[in-house]
């Protein structure tokens, strides 16, 4: 008896494995991706999310490369409860995706009304200091309130969240994916929040934000992992208030410009290079002293 079951279970447990293997592979490769598109762009707190295109791209495989280790227990408690049906798999994950996107989109449509509407009132200089200590203390206080706690409960609960909402077919497993997406949303968005402030555009705070998350959502201690966030968020804020230039991995942006100057640095490696002239004058020289007439 104890054969047969061990026989059926360790297809089960391969499988598992190749799942788990999976999301971390896909996670590895959208942070390479990250990583290679956003390379020297960090400037710091309010750092400008570039063109529409370019922000929802990048952004929704930011999601992928940040979260998917924190989804996995959720991926596959999914697949386990209907084994049948794993190739939906898939569109549960999308649904999950399609939420962040949307809330992707949201901020970047704050981030350029506020730019648009309030000029270089939130520049470094001005009020962009305090508005990132601000962002800071109050992620450290989300982390204590019941609206995180209802989140954060559905999210390092897998089997009571898809017992709960549980939908049939393709379309439900989108519906799934973005039901539990909206709960991560609500669970998260401090944490992204706290992102922006330090510098949406920064490799090195992404990890670390990542590395927030999965605690939150893997560790069993839920209180001392909310506690443990809660604490880092707070001395952050307390650095960034007293002495931002000290903070380790903030790059502080150095005028009221802001990220003036990475838009056009942008603008300008879109533009295709000027053709040398050198060839042309040469020829325009030789012909003026008579070198090359016959």
């Amino acid at each position: 008896m104890e054969a047969s079951v061990r026989r059926l279970s360790e297809p089960l447990v391969a499988w598992r494995l190749a799942l788990v293997g999976t999301l971390c592979v896909l996670a590895a490769l959208c942070w390479w991706w990250t990583v290679d598109r956003m390379s020297g762009m960090d400037m710091g707190p309010g750092s400008d999310p570039g063109t529409f295109g370019f922000f929802l791209t990048t952004w929704v495989v930011m999601m992928a490369a940040m979260m998917f280790p924190s989804i996995a227990p959720m991926v596959l408690m999914y697949a386990s409860l209907d084994r049948s049906r794993r190739a939906w798999t898939p569109l549960f994950v999308a649904g999950y995706l399609i939420v962040w996107g949307a809330a992707g989109l949201v901020g970047f449509g704050v981030l350029k009304a506020g730019a648009s509407v309030a000029g270089d009132f939130f520049a470094w200089d001005n009020a962009g200091r305090w508005t990132a200590v601000a962002v800071l203390g109050a992620a450290a206080v989300y982390e204590f309130t019941p609206a995180k706690y209802a989140c954060l409960r559905r999210c390092r609960s897998p089997l009571g969240f898809l017992v709960s909402s549980w939908h049939e077919g393709s379309l439900g497993a989108v519906r799934m994916g973005v039901l539990h997406g909206a709960w991560c949303i609500g669970c998260c968005w401090a944490l992204m929040a706290a992102l922006f402030a330090l510098g949406a555009m920064s490799i090195a705070w992404m990890a670390v934000v990542a590395a927030l998350i999965a605690i939150e959502k893997l560790l069993p201690w839920r209180l001392a992992a909310t506690a443990g966030v809660a604490v880092i968020l707070g001395v952050l804020a307390v650095g960034v208030a007293a002495s931002p230039a000290k903070v380790p991995g903030l790059t502080v942006p150095t005028s009221a410009s802001g990220m003036s100057s990475m838009s056009k640095s942008m603008d300008s490696m879109s533009k295709p290079a000027a053709k040398p002239m050198t060839t042309t004058k040469s020829m325009d020289s030789m012909d003026g002293s008579g070198g090359m007439s016959p």
